[in-house]
């Protein structure tokens, strides 16, 4: 967004400096309280694989993808939940079947089994057929992911959930940059009220968030919170932007590619396989 104004640029607050790039995962990954892992992980599972997946996922889970009214929205629900069960299971040594998930009072998700598992955290997000995983230790963290697309009442929405800045701030966006911009504060947004675990208890109006450089500029009745929490935007593929929210500053960030799960993982074709490369957040405060 670099017609964003200058108001909205870096000057005396925290802000997130990074560029990733998605590897393989090592053979074994465990998180300390210093990283957070990023999974890539696609949807596009179909006939025996999708079945596997189904079959790992508990019953209520299960249930939940039978309501789906499109059979694409619950295969891409089956698809995430059962890679994320994998996943996840890799941390804590046991089987994908074997873990237990209980839910927070505004529903977010948590391990309750195995007992070694409750200081792992983790979020879920996806959109098309691209899902994102946030995974860490000790701290609370949220993730959101969003395919862009035409919407033509984006103006309407962004008058109701964003703030009077983050408005002023995407009305300043020339098109056609604007719907992306409309986006990328839309996964600022909703990553950080996932972290918290507010959910829609939150006011998506209540707090003012930067795309350039993503930050966290304010929340009403919470003058500590703009120093508790990191924001990054993600561009983890063509046509789709996410973002990150971590509790703290100064951890470590590795990007994983899910194609390990089963024997053959699809892969989208346009997908680009890099090297890997860890970076630091960076956390700045001016004088």
């Amino acid at each position: 967004m670099k017609n964003a104004p200058a108001v909205e640029r870096m000057s005396s607050y925290h802000a997130a400096r990074c560029q990733f790039r998605w590897a393989f995962p090592p053979e074994t990954v465990a998180p300390s309280r210093d990283q957070v892992h990023l999974w890539k992980v696609w949807l596009t599972y179909a006939g025996p694989e999708l079945q596997f997946l189904e079959q790992i996922l508990a019953s209520d889970e299960q249930a939940r993808a039978d309501r789906f009214h499109f059979e694409r929205d619950r295969r891409r629900f089956i698809a995430a939940r059962g890679q994320m069960r994998m996943i996840l299971a890799g941390y804590v040594g046991v089987s994908a079947r074997a873990l237990i998930f209980s839910y927070g009072a505004r529903g977010k998700p948590f391990l309750r089994e195995p007992l070694e598992a409750e200081a792992l955290k983790f979020n879920l997000s996806h959109s098309g057929e691209l899902a994102l995983l946030a995974v860490t230790r000790d701290r609370d963290i949220g993730v959101d992911l969003e395919e862009v697309r035409f919407l033509d009442d984006d103006e309407s929405i962004a008058e109701r959930f964003f703030s009077p800045r983050e408005n002023a701030a995407l009305r300043a966006v020339r098109q056609p940059e604007r719907l992306e911009a409309f986006f990328s504060c839309w996964t600022l947004k909703e990553a950080y009220v996932k972290a918290t675990g507010d959910g829609l208890a939150r006011p998506t109006n209540s707090f003012d968030v930067s795309c350039e450089p993503a930050h966290l500029l304010g929340v009403e009745g919470g003058s500590q919170e703009v120093s508790r929490w990191s924001l990054v935007k993600l561009a983890p593929e063509p046509g789709y932007v996410g973002a990150l929210a971590v509790e703290g500053q100064g951890w470590i960030l590795d990007c994983f590619l899910n194609l390990r799960s089963l024997e053959s993982t699809p892969v989208n074709s346009n997908s680009s396989l890099r090297s890997q490369e860890q970076f630091e957040i960076f956390t700045t405060q001016s004088s």
